[in-house]
């Protein structure tokens, strides 16, 4: 399914229900960080080796978290009219910019602060 198709989908189940209103947006990120939560709470404090044992003996419950983002993800473009797409490559390509691969390779991520590389002024 192609995502400007699952978009409607989404925006279809929602106006059937009366749902998909500007007022619901703040709740709709609450929601996003409750299953950002959920997830956590499978992963915290572990390090690298056993967080991907954790989401692989979880892995359910883990697609279902991400399939819960997507569709809130989806469902506030649509209530806010964007296009999830179109601006996910736009900041896509935005990142290719800020983040070219030599330098993220040499200082390994973008959290400036941290001491990363993030050319965010310079694009």
């Amino acid at each position: 399914m192609e995502t400007q198709e699952l978009q409607n989908k989404i925006k279809n189940f929602n106006e059937l229900r009366d749902w998909g209103k500007i007022g619901e947006i703040k709740d709709l990120m609450l929601n996003m960080n409750e299953e950002i939560g959920e997830m956590w709470h499978i992963i915290k404090w572990l390090d690298e080796p056993k967080q991907k044992e954790m989401i692989e003996k979880h892995k359910d419950e883990v697609g279902n978290f991400i399939g819960d983002m997507s569709y809130l993800l989806f469902k506030i473009a649509f209530i806010s009219g964007v296009n999830l797409e179109k601006e996910t490559i736009a900041v896509l390509e935005e990142y290719e910019k800020r983040m070219p691969i030599d330098k993220i390779k040499q200082f390994k991520h973008g959290n400036k602060l941290a001491g990363g590389y993030d050319n965010k002024e310079g694009v």
